[in-house]
This record gives C-alpha cells, sequence and structure tokens, in this order.
C-alpha cells in the first residue's frame, strides 16, 4: 500500500505559482499579480481539471492553502463540482497544531518529510498537492514528489513564488502527458524517473 503523490500546479511561463486565482489570495512578499489566472479560463482548462479531480483520491495541503480552498469549496453545491473535493479525503501539513473544520480533513503535525512520508505509507491512489508552495520544499527535498501535472498559462510575471526554487534537488522527469487549451494554456504531466542523466553535444576536437 503506497499513494503516488501528484503536485497539480498553475504556472506562469516563468515558473511563477503564487497568487492565480485573485488578488489577495496571496499578496506576501508584495506580490502584485494577483488574479493572473481567470482571463485564460475555458472549456479546455475546465476538462483537464476535471480529470485532474477525477483521478485523485485524496488531497494534501499545506495550512496556507487549506485555509483558502476551506472558505470556498464548503459553500460549493454538489451540482457545481462541490461532491468530489469535498467528500474526498484531505490532509493538511503543519508543524503547528490546529482545528480542521472542512469535511473528511486529517491534521498531520509535524515535520512534513516524516508525516507525509508516513501518510504515502499507509494510504492508496493519488495523493494530490494543491497550491501550498512552501510544503512543495519539504517535499521536493525529501523526494516524495511522483508526478507533476503542471498547467502552464501564457504570462510572464517576473516575481513571485516558483514551483522549482533556487536549490530544489534536481531531478530527472519523463513526459507521460499533455494537451494545450484554445486559450493557449499548456497541460504537462511528468514523472518523477530518477535524477537527470547527462551528455554533451560538442565533439571533440579531431
Amino acid at each position: 500500500m503506497t499513494s503516488k503523490l501528484v503536485v497539480g500546479t498553475f504556472l506562469s511561463l516563468d515558473g511563477v505559482m503564487q497568487g492565480p486565482a485573485g488578488p489577495g489570495e496571496d499578496d506576501s512578499s508584495d506580490f502584485p499579480h494577483g488574479g493572473w489566472l481567470p482571463p485564460h479560463l475555458d472549456e479546455g482548462f475546465g476538462e483537464i481539471m476535471g480529470g485532474v479531480f477525477e483521478r485523485a483520491d485524496g488531497m494534501l495541503l499545506g495550512r496556507r492553502s487549506y485555509d483558502i480552498l476551506s472558505s470556498h469549496w464548503p459553500n460549493v453545491s454538489d451540482e457545481d463540482g462541490g461532491a468530489k473535493i469535498n467528500n474526498m479525503p484531505k490532509y493538511v501539513a503543519t508543524r503547528t497544531p490546529m482545528t480542521a473544520d472542512w469535511r473528511n480533513t486529517e491534521v498531520l503535525v509535524g515535520d512534513a518529510a516524516e508525516t507525509v512520508a508516513a501518510l504515502k505509507q499507509r494510504t492508496d491512489g493519488e495523493l494530490l498537492v494543491q497550491g501550498s508552495s512552501d510544503l512543495l520544499r519539504t517535499l521536493q527535498t525529501a523526494g516524495l514528489v511522483d508526478e507533476y501535472q503542471l498547467l502552464i498559462f501564457p504570462v510572464v510575471l517576473g516575481q513571485g513564488k516558483r514551483l522549482f526554487a533556487e536549490g530544489t534537488a534536481a531531478a530527472g522527469l519523463r513526459l507521460t502527458g499533455s494537451r494545450t487549451t484554445k486559450a493557449g494554456v499548456v497541460y504537462a504531466a511528468y514523472e518523477v524517473a530518477g535524477p537527470p542523466s547527462y551528455g554533451t553535444i560538442m565533439q571533440e576536437a579531431s
């Protein structure tokens, strides 16, 4: 019994994942670009996200992302897509004890490298990580990420929290699926395939 940890993330072309949904979602470090995602929503985006959530058997969140999502999704009706997310198991990784009122939520208190590793061992299927940039740093460093499902948007922001920050552990990836929406959003799924491989395109001088 081991879960696959899948990171599902919205990214600008230059790799920023901060504040996609709207102003005020995450304006830390004076981030001025909140809400860069909505102008690019279309039917294709909805189909892709429907598939991402349909495949997920549980959701893993950092505390800040939990606060954001738990303030929205419990108010979404089953008919509007709330059933899947509200009913699935949800896990919050935090160093500080907290009370989680969102239905089917378990709080994982302690070092995320340890609590999430233990969670993967006692669950099956796909654990989907949404947002949670600070948590992702820990998961990447601990080698706990199995797959990235990225939606890359046609916008360059120039600043903000990035999925792959300076110092991220090196990894080789294998493309397992891709799609492009009419609005120009690129979906790309990559499995983590161990360490990077290296070579050269330079020919030795004769």
